[in-house]
């Protein structure tokens, strides 16, 4: 069974399994959920628990072990496989599949693991884990799904935030979950049940975003100005290096340019996209920004790529943070002045 974290408690009220996999790069939701199964077993009567963690030279022989070993202080017990970012291997994989076909009685074993890439969930430890208990995913929250959860966890723990005060404290708290999460906190210690609005989140919430450069690309793709300048302006102040940021950007473009070139001679779209190795869930985001940027306007900011490239070397004076803002503007479906900086002579 595969549940999401908010489907999680509604699942442990009705029953508890006896395997349970948490996975995911999201460490306030992965954290949580698996504290919401530790507290689920302890109310169910399992009082003990133990702990393996996964690292070099890991003997899986311990595993079978503590499954197979009576307890010594109560009947039922909770144990843990920390498994992190430890690959299991032949030797791990064939161990955890055991557990999955041979659950031990009166132990609940609870799995946790980081971010696993589709080809690891799609291999015979996984899936023999999912489906022989329960697995939860705890993914990044985008950036369109923040506003929906911050209120959510506003309201549940008693706040009556304004949509205004939700919009501000999303911006303010963007890839950073474990911040909003503290700020929440925070938040409900200074009011007192009044409605809460965007003026008190300005005196109370600092600015805790987190971008990475595919945030920005992201944003830009998607034709939002405002996200891509502030995102932006937020990794350079947080020192990414343009060189990057500049890669990023002039890969998307590339992509791009190859969607138009094929969508002009009328050829299939999929094509490009294996070329490209773009994922499933990206090609709604990128046939949406080719919509807005025909091949020349491709070329254009190819060259733009380009000269923000010369900048960041010191081949030309300038600006390449200037240069770089402006040619996420242009992807993002801003018309500029040509005469601002980083504008292509021949655009």
């Amino acid at each position: 069974m595969r549940l999401r974290p908010d489907q999680l408690a509604t699942h442990l009220r009705k029953a508890l399994a006896s395997l349970y996999l948490v996975h995911g790069e999201e460490v306030l939701l992965a954290q949580e959920a698996a504290d919401a199964i530790r507290a689920a077993a302890r109310e169910r009567g399992h009082v003990e628990r133990e702990c393996l963690t996964v690292s070099a030279g890991f003997d899986w022989n311990a595993l079978r072990q503590s499954l197979a070993s009576p307890s010594l202080f109560a009947s039922r017990r909770l144990l843990e496989l920390r498994l992190g970012d430890a690959k299991p291997g032949e030797t791990g994989s064939k161990a955890l599949i055991e557990c999955a076909a041979r659950p031990a009685a009166d132990v609940v074993l609870l799995v946790t693991a980081g971010k696993l890439d589709w080809q690891v969930q799609k291999g015979r430890w996984f899936t023999a884990l999912e489906s022989a208990g329960v697995a939860v995913a705890a993914q990044a929250v985008e950036a369109r799904q923040l506003p929906a959860w911050i209120e959510r966890r506003m309201r549940s723990r008693g706040l009556n935030p304004t949509a205004d005060a939700v919009a501000l404290l999303s911006e303010r708290m963007e890839g950073n979950l474990l911040a909003a999460a503290q700020e929440i906190e925070k938040l409900l210690l200074l009011t007192d049940g009044q409605p809460l609005g965007a003026e008190a989140i300005l005196l109370a919430v600092g600015d805790c975003a987190r971008y990475n450069i595919y945030d920005w690309v992201e944003a830009a793709l998607l034709g939002q100005p405002e996200r891509t300048a502030r995102i932006l302006s937020g990794l350079r102040g947080e020192g990414v290096e343009p060189a990057l940021v500049n890669w990023a950007l002039h890969r998307e473009i590339r992509t791009l340019a190859a969607l138009a070139f094929a969508r002009d001679r009328r050829q299939g779209l999929e094509a490009v996209f294996a070329a490209h190795k773009v994922w499933e869930k990206r090609k709604p985001t990128l046939l949406q920004a080719s919509q807005r940027l025909d091949l020349a306007g491709c070329r254009r900011l190819l060259r733009d790529c380009a000269r923000a490239d010369r900048l960041i070397k010191g081949i030309e004076p300038g600006s390449p943070w200037e240069a770089l803002l402006d040619n996420g503007l242009r992807l993002a479906g801003v018309a500029l002045l040509p005469d601002r900086p980083g504008w292509s002579q021949d655009s």
